[in-house]
Order: C-alpha cells, then sequence, then structure tokens
C-alpha cells in the first residue's frame, strides 16, 4: 500500500481506520500511536550494522526465517522452555540464526517511547529493511499493522524454509506455497549478496557438485574440510559479503554459487535469463528485490485482535 502524504490527513487518519478494522496493514499504522517507531529501528540497525557489517544479513535471514514458518509473526524469536518448544532449534535455525539480541535492544527502545503498541513482527520487518539499506540495498515501504504470535511450530520451520540443497523444482514450489512465484524467489535468492554460510551447508556443493570453478571450490575446501569444521564460515558473496549489490548473480554466472540451491538458479533452467537480467541491470534488481519483500512481509500477518503486543520478544506474555 503505498504512503501516503501529509497533505491529506484527514483521508489518511480515515484510511487507516479502515485498514485496522479490515485486518490489513498499512505503513501509517502507527502515525499517531508510535509516530518516532521508525528512527529508533533505523538508528538501532546503523548502530549495530556499523559494530558488525555481517548484522544486516543476519537480521535479514531471521525474518526470512520466520516468514517462512506460519507467516511473518516474531514466532522465531520466542525461546524454548520447559512447557513451550519454539522454532530457535529447529535444523534451518539451530546454532546458526542469530540477531536476537539486536532485536531486544531495539524492543526495549521502542518501549520506552511508546509502551505496549508495536509488536515484535513489525520490529523486525522494519529491521531487516533498515539493515540491508546500511549494507547499499535499496529500501521500500513497510507496511504495519503485524501482531506476535503466542505459539511457534519447530516442525513447519523444519519443513518450510528452504534447504541449501534444494533443487530448482523445490525452491520454486517452495516459494509457491507461500504466494511468491519463481521471479520473487529469483531476486530474494539475491539476499546472498550479503552474509555467510557454515560449511555444513556448502560441503556438498564444493566435493561434489560438477558444475562449480575449480578455483572457487579449492577455496572453499580450505577451510571446509571433508569432514570437521562443520561452523566455519565463508561469504555467500566471495567479492562484496558487506555490500548489497548484483554481484551475487555474476557469482552464479562465473559458477560461484557457494550454496547448491544458489547455483540451481544458473544451471541451464527456467532462471537463467533472470540471473542474466539482474547481472546486467543492478536498478531492476533493486526493484524486484523490494517488491518481493513487501510481498514476502504480506505472508499470513496477525492483525486485529488475533496474536498480541509482546512486551519482550523472547516469551509470550
Amino acid at each position: 500500500m503505498a504512503s501516503f502524504t501529509n497533505s491529506f490527513v484527514v483521508f489518511s487518519i480515515i484510511s487507516l481506520l479502515a485498514c485496522s478494522i479490515n485486518g490489513q496493514l498499512s505503513p501509517n499504522f502507527y502515525a499517531s500511536t508510535c509516530p518516532n517507531v521508525q528512527n529508533i529501528v533505523r538508528v538501532a540497525m546503523r548502530q549495530a550494522v556499523i559494530r558488525e557489517p555481517r548484522m544486516g544479513a543476519s537480521i535479514l535471514r531471521l525474518f526470512f526465517h520466520d516468514c517462512f514458518v506460519n507467516g511473518c509473526d516474531a514466532s522465531i524469536l520466542l525461546d524454548d522452555t520447559a512447557t513451550f518448544t519454539g522454532e530457535k532449534n529447529a535444523l534451518p535455525n539451530q546454532n546458526s540464526v542469530r540477531g536476537f539480541e539486536v532485536i531486544d535492544t531495539i524492543k526495549t527502545r521502542v518501549e520506552a517511547a511508546c509502551n505496549a503498541t508495536v509488536s515484535c513482527a513489525d520490529i523486525l520487518a522494519l529491521a531487516a529493511r533498515d539493515g540491508v539499506v546500511q549494507l547499499g540495498g535499496p529500501s521500500w515501504t513497510v507496511p504495519l499493522g503485524r501482531r506476535d504470535a503466542r505459539t511457534a511450530s519447530q516442525s513447519a520451520a523444519n519443513n518450510e524454509i528452504p534447504s541449501p540443497l534444494a533443487s530448482l523444482s523445490a525452491l520454486i514450489s517452495g516459494f509457491a506455497a507461500k504466494g511468491l512465484n519463481a521471479r520473487d524467489m529469483t531476486a530474494l535468492s539475491g539476499s546472498h549478496t550479503i552474509g555467510q554460510a557454515q560449511c555444513f551447508t556448502f560441503r556438498s556443493r564444493i566435493y561434489n557438485d560438477t558444475n562449480i570453478d575449480p578455483n572457487f571450490a579449492a577455496t572453499r575446501r580450505s577451510t571446509c574440510p571433508v569432514s570437521g569444521g562443520n561452523s566455519n564460515l565463508a561469504p555467500l558473496d566471495i567479492r562484496t559479503m558487506n555490500r548489497f549489490d548484483n554481484i551475487y548473480y555474476q557469482n552464479l554466472m562465473t559458477r560461484r554459487g557457494l550454496l547448491h540451491s544458489d547455483q540451481e538458479l544458473f544451471n541451464g533452467g527456467s532462471q537463467d535469463a533472470l540471473v542474466r537480467t539482474y547481472n546486467a541491470n543492478n536498478a531492476l534488481f533493486f526493484r524486484d528485490f523490494a517488491a518481493a519483500m513487501v510481498k514476502m512481509s504480506n505472508i499470513s500477518p496477525l492483525t486485529g485482535t488475533n496474536g498480541e503486543i509482546r512486551s519482550n520478544c523472547r516469551v509470550v506474555n
């Protein structure tokens, strides 16, 4: 939904009320209840990324893994307890997803400004965008008004988050199940222009795949042995891992995709032409990525009286 201009204040209020009643999201959801929330998140993410550039990628991945499990509802932020099993220890997340303390910091600051008003789900959606922007990527208007889940699903996290070993057909069908088409999938995969991956996620790629540049494979094998070193890190984009750009697609065209699932996008299949297009047109990649992020952020949000506004993102109220 497009942002409303200040010259249409009355229209904005009426529209905001309509959105709330209909359970839809609006970029102006907190315009009167927490007008400074976006600036609070932006400042905190700037500080976090300056402190550790990798954090931009980590928060983006956290948001992605949240949205793919029962929608964008902050369920991934919930800690396990003696009586509650969350998603943090699901196979795609265990010892892997990170950035929870950054979200905690933002939540504390937001609560100080406007108590019990802004959901953890919305904070995560804003933080994902701002991390991308801090690393030179595109911005987009984040629709707001999500509420937080009171539940989580470790089994859904195990089954619905795309695997780094996935084939192209599995990627396309997995994204389609979330309402995202193949173009969305290829654009969102461009998020692998930033961040790092653990050895165990790409070991089979560098030792077993044949559609890989031999020098690239040798470089990666130097820090990812046949056995052991599972948590050793390698950049998803060997050239500009802390810069959000379209080099990821160039890497795919030279058979230097780190994950098997990355290289599947350029391996004689249906996405080859789009990979070439994004490699040649960074502006188009940015536009499509931003649009796909908005689309992904609209997956099954809790609105209205569903869910809650958690006071602590790690536990239900």
